[in-house]
């Protein structure tokens, strides 16, 4: 309507845009993560944003937070409940039963969108994105150390080293049930000082142990340990994990407290963890689910997982400049209606020479002096100069932008050697 102002539509809360400024950092914290990964031997798995929702109930767990308050469910035009995944590890399962892939061992990686209805605050988002490994057919404590090693590595890459380690042993199911009919005795025994804690002691009572509430905490600190409860072969487990880790000289502290809120974990569960971000300080979360993988559909197969934050980690790092070879290289300036007419064929033909060469080439017009700022602004090493005259004999200007060299001549058909020399 005329005169009527429209109102901007803006993201939803809780989502967040990664703008040109930021991308840079992501972009970092991916590819070294994925050079980890490789190095390791871990392929990457791509799994669709949207699973059926009964996956995520056999998986997670129907009376977690997870899937009864924070999943984006909803009914597709079949009448199929279908749900935004709310992580990773559960549409990995899916399609390494779907594809076969557990009939050997495997160790897989993944990246991308998570989705959960969450109260937005510091390092906690709705969608959110994080990188996960997934480890199919291995038993062993190694492996689990391996995974610990992994993101070690990741955190020196990156140059991090101020997050510690905390590791627990949730048992087997057996022993895990036993603990978990312990702990609800004791908790039963002291209601009045739970809160609205108390409501999950039916559900999920193991939850109980991370509270934030100081009353519970404080009632917590009296409650049985579950390393009481492990039977011989948890034990030698997480022994052998233990001294796996003292073996590599890497620091952790044994936290009985430390479950996770999924119910498929068993035996080896970590944490890495960071005192800069506030409340929102696990920055990386997994452990073993020896049983999912059975309990999805597939054939009985151990493994072992985590995923980590990349908001977080993100945070954590602080914005550096891109490095060199993310950098423009050169920024194709054309003066006059001849030039200007030629400038994207002779931009055409210089990306033919260098392949890997980064180039703008200016449009809409206008003087040299403001095509040359905008060169300037845009970070290139090089402002590349063809004006009528240039265009008549043949040759582009080489200009320097970041090392204050003169400017120079190049013949247009030797221009894509040139540049492919400096760019390396």
């Amino acid at each position: 309507m005329q005169g009527q102002t429209v109102q901007a539509i803006r993201a939803i809360r809780g989502m967040h845009d990664i703008l040109p400024e930021r991308t840079g950092l992501w972009q970092t914290l991916e590819d070294r993560a994925r050079a980890v990964l490789e190095g390791y031997g871990y392929q990457e798995i791509c799994t669709p944003l949207v699973e059926k929702t009964d996956l995520f109930k056999r998986s997670i767990g129907e009376v977690t937070d997870i899937v009864e308050k924070e999943m984006y469910s909803f009914a597709d035009r079949n009448g199929d409940s279908l749900s935004l995944r709310p992580e990773g590890t559960a549409s990995c399962v899916r399609a390494a039963i779907e594809h076969d892939l557990v009939s050997t061992p495997r160790r897989l990686w993944y990246r991308g969108p998570m989705f959960r209805h969450e109260r937005p605050q510091k390092g906690r988002y709705r969608q959110f994105h994080q990188i996960g490994v997934e480890v199919f057919g291995l038993a062993g404590p190694d492996i689990d150390q391996e995974v610990v090693l992994l993101t070690r590595r990741l955190w020196n890459t990156l140059g991090l080293g101020d997050l510690r380690l905390e590791i627990n042993s949730l048992g087997d199911g057996e022993e895990r049930a036993a603990y978990r009919r312990a702990l609800v005795f004791y908790l039963e025994g002291h209601l009045e000082d739970l809160g609205e804690d108390s409501r999950r002691l039916q559900t999920n009572p193991l939850r109980v142990l991370d509270t934030k509430r100081p009353d519970t905490q404080a009632v917590i600190a009296g409650a049985p340990c579950i390393l009481d409860y492990l039977g011989a072969e948890s034990q030698a487990h997480f022994d052998r994990f233990c001294a796996g880790l003292d073996a590599a000289g890497v620091g952790y502290r044994i936290n009985p407290r430390l479950v996770r809120g999924l119910d498929y974990y068993n035996r080896t569960v970590f944490e890495w963890i960071t005192d800069d971000l506030g409340a929102q300080g696990t920055v990386c979360a997994g452990g073993r689910y020896d049983t999912l993988v059975a309990r999805l559909g597939g054939h009985p197969t151990p493994a072992v997982g985590f995923a980590l934050g990349l908001e977080r980690l993100a945070s954590l790092l602080e914005a550096e400049p891109p490095s060199p070879d993310k950098c423009l290289d050169a920024y194709l300036i054309a003066v006059g209606d001849g030039p200007q007419a030629k400038a994207l064929l002779v931009a055409e033909t210089l990306r033919d020479a260098a392949p890997e060469l980064r180039l703008i080439c200016h449009c809409g017009g206008g003087s040299f002096k403001s095509q040359f700022k905008k060169a300037d602004r845009s970070g290139a090493r090089y402002a590349l100069v063809l004006g009528e005259d240039e265009s008549a004999r043949g040759v582009v200007g080489v200009k320097p932008l970041r090392s204050g060299g003169e400017q120079s001549e190049v013949a247009l058909d030797e221009l894509g050697v040139f540049l492919a020399t400096r760019i390396r």
